[in-house]
């Protein structure tokens, strides 16, 4: 634990540099392993997509039930 930090750290997971951007990250390993089990550096982004889908899935099903 570093100085003046209350919660220890957790290290870093293990993961595979990917050539190539996002999209051979999402080829490779999938939008869930991705986002959710952390298999490359690119982690972060497929979450952000994650949230994106899902908001677009929720906002679209909400305007259904308010249609009704």
């Amino acid at each position: 634990m570093r100085k003046g930090e209350k919660i220890p750290r957790r290290p870093a997971p293990e993961f595979d540099e990917i050539e190539g951007g996002f999209i051979a990250a999402l080829k490779r390993d999938g939008l869930f392993g991705t986002a959710l089990e952390d298999k490359n550096q690119y982690g972060p982004h497929g979450m952000m997509v994650l949230l994106m889908i899902v908001a677009t899935l929720t906002g679209g099903v909400l305007l259904l039930l308010r249609s009704l």
